[in-house]
């Protein structure tokens, strides 16, 4: 039997807690699995008094993570600590430059410096792993690193925040607006009560950073990523959706190209027919298209203390065993520094939703809009209302390009007989 695994922990939240306690109750699996035991030796928090319903007797505690990160008792360091900056940038870079390899659930973090923490792991010979920084129990960081190695990867996408489809979900099943049911989400802890890191859909795209990333072995590019969230969509347009035979879903899209590599987060519709379009609630879904595999669908709970523990565990589990491989699918040095493709080049159909004063000539001026831009039209609803209210009218159109779109909706929002700004949401095919 080897020596054991010494583990520090930084940060004790709700992921922390989860990781002590499965350290603990899984202690023998864990054993038999690595050949060897994991021990957790030390733990920082910042509050030592209070409860977590763990039992850290036996264990060291450490005021500063830092100093822990740096103690020779210690061979590989946990960070769960969180934020892109600060205590966790400072723990995670102090491990890595003691030698120690780390285990972070943090995807601000590597959205931000994934590619500079990689060149240093790589410098000094250690792992920088991550499963659990993208869909939590889903273990789509191996699967794309190790599972898919043989593919080209093309495009990855998915559902990548619960929170979102949470209340997405809700919206639809229960006719309701976005604002009643995010105070619901939030009730129940779905929801942060500050949510704008989900609804806005920046928790996403630091997840999408990383697992484009890896999915290409390019450089993390977080900045060119193009995000939007879910505040404008309404009960109105989950309606119409479904009439159309789509749901609206937050996805995150990343895909090479030609010209570069786009990234994107922002809402969609997604047909009926699609498996994406059936995943519902807090739960996630990952899609990844390979040259020689397909299409492959990775579908779990995204988020909560057991799925990101348990991929936690997993990475421990890798460098117990030994196993070293490129944090972002190849050598830091040969990491892929490709154009990003900018959002105006994004092609595409259209959902457009116009709230108008029904009146003679009014369609006519909208079509006249995109007819101007080349934009063709699918299909269009109107829905007859009080004469004296706002009258919803849905466009579908065609595949066009961003910049067309933009140029038409400019000339549509600025009609007299537009009552709201045009409501847009694009329509992904996977």
């Amino acid at each position: 039997m080897r020596h054991p695994l010494n583990i520090a922990v930084a940060g004790l939240g709700t992921v922390g807690s989860g990781i002590v306690r499965l350290l603990a109750e899984n202690a023998k699996a864990l054993e038999r699995r690595c050949g060897r035991r994991l021990n957790l030796v030390a733990v920082s928090a910042r509050d030592r008094e209070k409860d977590r319903g763990v039992d850290l007797s036996g264990v060291r505690w450490f005021d500063d993570p830092v100093k822990m990160a740096k103690s020779p008792s210690v061979d590989v360091v946990v960070e769960l600590i969180g934020g892109a900056n600060g205590p966790a940038l400072a723990v995670v870079e102090a491990a890595i430059k003691a030698g120690r390899p780390v285990v972070t659930a943090n995807k601000a973090l590597l959205a931000h410096h994934g590619t500079e923490l990689a060149m240093a792991a790589e410098r000094k010979g250690v792992q920088l792993a991550f499963e659990a920084a993208v869909a939590g129990g889903i273990p789509i960081i191996k699967a794309l690193r190790e599972g898919l190695a043989g593919n080209k990867v093309s495009r990855v996408y998915g559902i990548l925040n619960g929170t979102c489809n949470y209340i997405l979900t809700e919206m639809r099943r229960t006719g309701r607006d976005f604002g009643e049911v995010l105070k619901e989400a939030q009730d129940k802890g779905y929801a942060e009560a500050d949510p704008s890191f989900d609804v806005d859909g920046i928790d996403a795209a630091h997840k999408l950073a990383v697992l484009s990333a890896v999915a290409f072995g390019s450089r993390v590019n977080f900045k060119a990523v193009h995000v939007e969230g879910i505040r404008h969509i309404s009960a109105l347009d989950i309606a119409f959706a479904d009439e159309l035979g789509f749901r609206i879903k937050l996805l995150g899209l990343a895909a090479r190209r030609e010209d570069g590599i786009e990234q994107r987060v922002h809402p969609c519709l997604v047909r009926l027919g699609t498996p994406i379009a059936h995943v519902e609630g807090v739960f996630n879904a990952v899609v990844a298209e390979g040259d020689f595999v397909g299409q492959a669908v990775f579908q779990g709970r995204g988020a909560g203390q057991g799925p990101t523990a348990s991929a936690v565990a997993s990475d421990l589990v890798d460098i117990a065993r030994g196993v070293s491989v490129p944090t972002f699918s190849v050598p830091a040095k040969a990491l892929d520094s490709a154009r990003a493709v900018p959002m105006t080049r994004h092609t595409g159909a259209y959902y457009i939703r116009l709230m108008v004063t029904d009146r003679p000539g009014v369609i006519a001026d909208v079509t006249a809009a995109f007819r101007d831009q080349k934009i063709s039209l699918e299909s269009m609803l109107q829905r007859a209302r009080d004469p004296k209210e706002a009258v919803p009218v849905v466009l579908v159109t065609h595949e066009t390009r961003e910049s067309s779109m933009r140029r038409a909706l400019a000339k549509i929002a600025a009609l007299d007989t537009v009552q709201e700004p045009p409501r847009v949401i694009r329509i992904e095919e996977p």
